[in-house]
């Protein structure tokens, strides 16, 4: 494939190239490649009365459906990017989000409208309101500064310092991710049906079930929300499902309910986890209760996202996340606080699908990239003789919550905020279901007499479900290094 066409381009060819095959299947119900693209090209003409053009941004805040579909490929064929917003994320977030990126416009459905419409048009950007299904409605949109036409995907998540970050994804990186990917997973065919359930905001979702079901020519599950996971069962079910590209904590769940009695798929060919920790023991009941086992990978959203990956059953090495995908460079560099070990370290990467800076923000670039472009991951890994890739630790304080970032400082931030607080420190804590959980230790000001309770409701207010603290406690002081830095590593240990 070359690398370096558009994303639109090589969409278009292959949805003409199949244009009467099903494309995506929605509510019960397939529809064609030629619904899609009269659905597209309806948008793009809305689009571009609207004033859309080259180097504009779209925010998106709404549940996978076919319209993000449209909206992503009319926004491209315009010469402009798309931007998949969380609207669980917490004011604080998705205000400092849209502030950071000027978007064009907002588009929601209703149910998102009736959540944070308010506080949207509160933001002074203009607010769409369009069906799943379209069709999207006449608006007049808000213009600013334009970025390079070579921008396609803009994924927000938080900064180290706790304030809204977001990484630009071009189309050579998201076609050459893709690209890696069908090399690696060569055991996808054309005609594979891929669910796509992980939520289009999350950088693994857009790739893996988004793009990649277009590439191979194949089709796409589509379906809102994983909640209950009993819808997410019947789609598998009826669909039929082939291929499953999920977190593991949605498979703990789903594993749950087939073993309370649920249908048990019975098309399902492959099984791809990424986004958090694979736990292995959970292997043999997935062949029990799925007929297969899992295939683990790696990623993360600056890298477009897939790293690496186990190619198929036949070569799985379990507790790997298998080899790097092919246009991956990787260097392991010596970690400050560990003694040096042959073929451990932290892993540094470069390459087409690497993203080469953060969104308008020269400061957290710099502290992540090198002078010849090797960005740092930020996890100390091992490196077999083979090149499987194996993660062993995190250098960053990041919590990763049933696939999803939690960077403390943006907790603490929030947290620290209360009147009642002195200061905080949030760690992650091993979980059964969610890999980790947040935890966070509070120093109360002086007289306070501040509740658990309270904290968390507080956090409930003001933060993403999944980046609310599980636990208090609180504490009369920090465990302190001899530099002054307080221990993080002691408060986890506790």
């Amino acid at each position: 494939m070359d690398i370096n066409r558009r994303l639109e381009d090589i969409i278009y060819e292959k949805l003409n190239k199949n244009i009467n095959e099903n494309g995506f299947w929605w509510d019960g119900k397939w529809y064609t490649n030629a619904f899609l693209l009269d659905l597209t090209e309806a948008t793009f003409n809305v689009l571009s009365r609207s004033g859309f053009s080259k180097g504009q941004r779209l925010t998106v805040l709404m549940p996978n459906c076919p319209m993000v579909l449209a909206l992503m490929l009319a926004c491209w064929k315009l010469g402009g990017s798309i931007n998949p917003l969380n609207v669980k994320s917490g004011a604080d977030s998705l205000l400092g989000t849209l502030k950071l990126v000027e978007p064009f416009a907002v588009v929601v459905t209703e149910e998102v409208k009736k959540e944070a419409g308010e506080l949207i048009e509160k933001s002074g950007y203009p607010l769409v309101v369009c069906d799943e299904m379209g069709a999207l409605p006449e608006f007049t949109g808000k213009s600013s500064t334009p970025e390079d036409e070579s921008l396609a995907v803009i994924f927000a998540t938080s900064g180290t310092t706790g304030l809204p970050k977001a990484v630009p994804l071009s189309h050579l990186n998201l076609v050459s991710n893709v690209d890696g990917m069908m090399d690696s997973l060569r055991d996808l065919k054309k005609g594979d049906a891929l669910f796509n359930i992980l939520p289009n905001f999350h950088s693994f979702g857009y790739s893996a079930c988004t793009l990649l079901p277009i590439f191979i020519e194949g089709s796409q599950v589509i379906v809102p929300g994983f909640l209950p996971p009993s819808r997410a069962i019947k789609a598998i079910v009826e669909a039929p499902v082939t291929v499953l590209i999920i977190v593991p904590t949605m498979l703990n769940f789903l594993i749950s309910a087939l073993e309370r009695g649920a249908p048990r798929p019975q098309n399902l060919k492959m099984i791809v986890t990424g986004g958090d920790r694979y736990n292995i023991d959970m292997d043999e009941k997935l062949k029990t209760f799925m007929g297969i086992g899992n295939l683990q990978g790696y990623g993360i959203t600056e890298t477009s996202p897939v790293l690496a990956v186990n190619k198929n059953y036949e070569q799985n090495r379990l507790g790997t996340v298998g080899p790097f995908l092919k246009h991956v460079e990787w260097q392991l560099r010596p970690d400050e606080n560990k003694p040096a070990i042959p073929g451990e370290g932290v892993l540094w990467v470069r390459g087409n699908s690497i993203t080469n800076r953060y969104f308008r923000d020269p400061k957290t670039t710099a502290a992540r990239f090198d002078a010849d472009g090797w960005f740092n991951t930020g996890d100390y890994v091992r490196v077999d003789a083979d090149d499987y890739l194996t993660i062993l630790d995190r250098v960053t304080d990041i919590i990763i919550v049933g696939g999803f970032n939690v960077y403390p400082q943006e907790v603490e931030r929030i947290v620290n905020l209360h009147p009642d607080v002195q200061s905080s420190i949030v760690v992650g804590i091993p979980h059964p279901t969610s890999g980790e959980i947040p935890k966070i230790f509070i120093q109360r000001k002086e007289g306070s007499k501040i509740t658990e309770v309270e904290i968390i409701h507080y956090c409930k207010e003001r933060l993403a479900h999944f980046k609310v603290p599980r636990k208090v406690e609180f504490v009369d002081g920090w465990p302190i290094s001899s530099t002054g830095k307080i221990l993080r590593r002691v408060l986890r240990e506790r």
